[in-house]
């Protein structure tokens, strides 16, 4: 899911850490292509809506909402924490 306005980021953040139906792990991308997770993207909202409003490139302007599924290695790129996926051991 794209990331347009505030709206669109409230809503995101308001269906939670799992994507419905199947209960996989979402994260969100940011504008230089890192990835946050649904944590993060709690934690800096603030931050990350003024970006979102502003159409800032800081690293923090979300872009998108997506489904973590086969990715071991994706890492939040705010706290450095593993993002969860949906099909690794």
């Amino acid at each position: 899911m794209l990331i347009n306005n505030s709206q669109d980021l409230k809503n995101a953040i308001r269906q939670g850490p799992y994507a419905w139906p199947g209960g996989y792990p979402l994260y969100f991308t940011v504008d230089d292509g890192a990835a946050l997770s649904y944590k993060t993207v709690k934690q800096e909202y603030k931050r990350i809506l003024y970006s979102v409003r502003h159409k800032d490139n800081d690293g923090w302007r979300v872009t998108g909402v997506d489904v973590n599924w086969e990715d071991p290695d994706l890492i939040d790129a705010h706290t450095y924490e593993p993002i969860e996926c949906a099909y690794c051991e």
